[in-house]
């Protein structure tokens, strides 16, 4: 009978390297933050703290969390077909868009402050960048 680890690792990417898994990773982090901004406003608030707190509304939470949904189905997708380039693609670019985002909601609007809340997914977004570019073509055939 197969252990729990065992059953576990079934279902893990079986592309070579570490990037699949890192993309499951970040895409099953990012579906916790999605039920996140669906049930509340606490940690959003914390995100773009530079703004009146009543700024932050429930509709703006449930917008991110769309996008951050759609973010973490593009990644688990490049997780299970690193090898495709159109997925492999999308997922980079969505990296991409997250970084554009948080650097310009810290340097240009200056909605958000430079703490955990938002070094987390400006690190993420980052490492993911350059990881996935340094690697293209060993998992994308050129």
């Amino acid at each position: 009978m197969a252990t729990p680890s065992q059953i576990l690792l079934e279902y893990l990417p079986k592309s070579e390297g570490l990037l699949p898994q890192w993309q499951l990773i970040v895409a099953t982090m990012a579906v916790f933050n999605t039920i996140q901004n669906f049930a509340t406003l606490k940690l959003t608030r914390r995100l773009y703290a530079r703004v009146p707190s009543a700024s932050i509304t429930a509709l703006q939470a449930r917008t991110f969390a769309v996008w951050t949904l759609t973010s973490a189905v593009i990644r688990g997708y490049a997780a299970y077909n690193i090898n495709n380039k159109t997925i492999y693609d999308m997922a980079l670019l969505t990296y991409l868009i997250a970084f554009g985002h948080f650097t310009s909601e810290i340097c240009f609007f200056r909605t958000a402050k430079i703490n955990l809340p938002v070094l987390s997914p400006v690190i993420v977004s980052t490492a993911s960048l350059i990881w996935m570019l340094r690697q293209y073509d060993f998992y994308v055939a050129p």
